[in-house]
């Protein structure tokens, strides 16, 4: 079962994605609370994010969540960047969990739960879960689950940036980010192997 668990865990980024993705916009928050400065802290995020891109790189290491956690660093420090406001850093992350719960929601609505389109040809079933009403309703509950998560970021984070309050904003992108994201992926483990 642990090995199950490292290919879901793997399949979302595992533990390097979360660090290519989640220091940059911590070390951006802590730069912003403490400086109040917009513009180091949107160079020191991209910087980390910059570096630790070298370091898989240097290591010879999967590119492919430094890349991603760099194209977003960059997009979120654009969109700061360009309204002045340090809540506007948050503003693509908002826009992605609502485009990701329309998909996992929509998916698990059709009978074809992006959980299992993910996760079928990774844990060897490919699509013969379709043909398993059981396994295809496991599946779809795991897809609400993830459907959940990005619900849960919308509904607490949209009034925070809207009232452009940074220091909660920050604090609710961190809580609702790890954490909630690992409960998420035990959550989908848990449903997975139960069926």
């Amino acid at each position: 079962m642990s090995e199950q668990k490292e290919k879901i865990m793997a399949a979302f980024g595992g533990k390097r994605g979360l660090i290519d993705n989640g220091l940059p916009s911590t070390l951006f928050l802590i730069s912003f609370l403490i400086n109040k400065d917009l513009k180091l802290s949107i160079y020191l995020s991209v910087g980390l994010s910059v570096v630790l891109t070298i370091w898989r790189l240097i290591k010879r290491e999967t590119l492919q969540h430094a890349i991603s956690g760099l194209i977003g660093v960059l997009i979120c420090a654009w969109f700061a960047r360009s309204s002045g406001r340090a809540v506007d850093y948050y503003l693509p992350s908002l826009w992605k969990n609502l485009a990701y719960f329309v998909a996992y929601s929509a998916s698990a609505i059709s009978g074809w739960p992006l959980i299992g389109i993910l996760l079928g040809p990774i844990l060897g079933e490919n699509f013969e879960w379709r043909k398993d009403q059981v396994r295809r309703r496991t599946y779809v509950l795991a897809s609400w689950v993830w459907a959940g998560m990005f619900a849960i970021r919308i509904v607490i984070m949209y009034p925070l940036w809207k009232l452009d309050q940074i220091e909660a904003l920050g604090f609710a992108s961190l809580i609702l980010g790890y954490p909630l994201f690992l409960l998420t992926v035990w959550l989908t483990w848990r449903i997975i192997k139960s069926k």
